[in-house]
């Protein structure tokens, strides 16, 4: 296996990303935490804390920054990993990038903590947090772009020095995921820009909420595939050399990716579906193509599972199922990500009922969404990027990964899963009794129907419980590892693709291409819908505040 450690200034660029991602966690496990309790009525929250207040900070901190900061620390080590030390232009335009987003979370989390923007995940108008909050947001998102620019540049650079040939897979991806991410956080910049900085600021009495809310969700949902797309990189290029084997198809990763782009951003409208102002046949158009998303996780979940019993074959497995016994188990570089996607199976099939017009009016605005959001990035994605940290950090910081230590992220997995099964198990169940989400009800008198509720929120607190213990775990193994673990050279396990593998066509790489089938299909899906939503909008309603 490869041991030879990436650049040591490239390598300082991705911690500084995982470290403030994983500050994220700590803060936004606390919110969490004490969420569960005021819902189970075990607590009332002291010194003016509101309900609402720890609902912003744990849907921010953790989906948000957590995620960007990983994913930006992540895919930085793999394009030095496959393309070379990262020339001095990305790594200025990747800690350019870092501090620009770096100023707008200190902003945002400042403008959360002290009551000024509890507006929730969403930030929804007519609810209206301080100016600060949403320039905060702005700073965090072209920090991002930053970021991206540099990895832009950098798969440019190789390109140069290598003409007419294939990239490496994981920069190949790498690129696939931050163009997807800069595509579609157009959306919520452009809302955030020029409809709330206004509005917060008093420069404008209203806004067109119908708009808002369609950019905000234009971005939503490639938002979840922004977080997918990084733990498919781990699934497709890093797993099959941790256990011993190879990819099973170049051609079908990149494809996958290129699907992902094409068929993940114009279908916000899924999201929207009890929204009036939003006609029936767009509507319909957009579920549409958010069922073409399944094809390609369907695709990696085919590819995956063919790396594995090929693996396991040449390993002498026999029988239908006896490459199982064949993966390496104790492993947490392993078990962990594979416990994210056997959760996946679960997950999807929750997104399809979301996304399904008919059955969305069951649960649409209820706590089974929460579920399903906890088991897709909270369990498929958190758990994958954490085995994904179990080598990176030690990769990274010139340590190595013990047995005593990989024992102990084995530990956290099995914690993490108990209390995720706990928690999104209640969600999903009390959702579809009609438990609204985004509220605190806690006693009898809030809701008729709360007194069969209240086994499901114990449920939930205990669960919760289960995942801050998981999350004081995580955070003593990253410290572990960065500072502690004896020294040494921790691989970064890049797989190759397998003998019997197709050639990859060339024009899986025809970025021209597919960029534009990707902005005709977004025109497509938006113009008209956008058009009639700002002809057809009312005189505007007044924000409020929350609190």
């Amino acid at each position: 296996m490869e041991t030879t450690l990436i650049n040591r200034k490239d390598a300082k660029l991705s911690l500084a990303h995982l470290y403030v991602g994983f500050i994220a966690v700590l803060l936004g496990g606390i919110a969490g935490l004490l969420q569960t309790f005021v819902r189970s009525g075990a607590i009332t929250l002291p010194a003016g804390i509101g309900y609402y207040q720890l609902l912003t900070a744990h849907g921010v901190l953790l989906a948000l920054v957590f995620t960007t900061y990983f994913i930006i620390g992540f895919l930085y080590s793999g394009i030095s990993k496959t393309t070379g030390t990262l020339a001095e232009g990305p790594r200025k335009l990747g800690w350019a990038g870092y501090y620009v987003m770096t100023t707008g979370t200190v902003i945002t989390t400042i403008m959360i903590l002290t009551n000024d923007a509890s507006v929730l995940y969403t930030f929804y108008a007519p609810l209206q947090a301080s100016p600060w909050f949403y320039i905060g947001l702005a700073l965090v998102v072209i920090g991002s772009w930053i970021s991206g620019a540099g990895m832009f540049r950098q798969y440019r650079n190789w390109k140069k020095a290598n003409p007419g040939q294939l990239s490496p897979l994981f920069s190949f991806m790498a690129v696939m995921t931050m163009l997807l991410w800069l595509i579609a956080t157009l959306g919520v910049a452009a809302t955030v820009v020029l409809q709330l900085i206004p509005w917060s600021f008093g420069w404008v009495d209203t806004i067109n909420v119908l708009l808002s809310r369609t950019l905000f969700w234009y971005f939503g949902h490639p938002l979840v595939y922004f977080w997918l797309l990084p733990a498919y990189i781990c699934w497709y290029v890093i797993i099959p050399k941790i256990i011993g084997g190879k990819i099973f198809s170049d051609s079908l990763a990149r494809l996958s990716f290129v699907l992902f782009l094409l068929f993940s951003i114009p279908v916000g409208f899924h999201h929207q579906l009890l929204e009036s102002g939003v006609s029936h046949t767009w509507k319909f158009i957009q579920v549409t193509l958010t069922f073409m998303v399944i094809v390609p996780s369907l695709m990696t979940a085919f590819s995956l599972f063919a790396t594995f019993e090929l693996s396991g074959r040449q390993k002498g497995a026999r029988g239908l199922f006896g490459w199982v016994k064949k993966l390496p188990w104790k492993d947490a570089r392993f078990f962990a990500p594979f416990m994210g996607m056997l959760i996946f199976i679960p997950a999807g099939a929750g997104g399809i009922i979301n996304a399904s017009n008919q059955l969305n009016q069951v649960i649409h605005n209820t706590l089974w969404v929460t579920g399903h959001f906890h088991l897709t990035v909270a369990t498929s994605v958190a758990l994958t990027f954490f085995g994904i940290a179990y080598w990176l950090i030690p990769h990274l910081t010139g340590r190595t990964l013990t047995k005593k230590i990989n024992l102990l992220a084995n530990i956290q997995t099995i914690i993490w899963v108990v209390g995720m099964a706990m928690m999104s198990g209640a969600m999903h169940t009390v959702g579809l009794l009609g438990a609204p989400r985004r509220t605190a009800y806690t006693t009898y008198g809030d809701y008729p129907d709360a007194l069969g509720w209240i086994p499901y929120e114990v449920a939930m607190a205990v669960g919760g419980s289960f995942l801050f213990i998981g999350i004081l775990v995580l955070i003593y193994i990253v410290v572990h590892l960065s500072f502690f673990a004896p020294k040494g050279v921790e691989a970064y396990p890049i797989g190759e693709v397998a003998d019997q593998a197709e050639r990859t066509p060339t024009i899986l790489e025809n970025w021209k291409l597919w960029i534009g089938v990707c902005i005709a299909l977004i025109l497509f899906a938006y113009t008209i819908p956008i058009m009639e939503i700002i002809e057809n909008a009312p005189p505007g309603s007044p924000g409020f505040r929350l609190w």
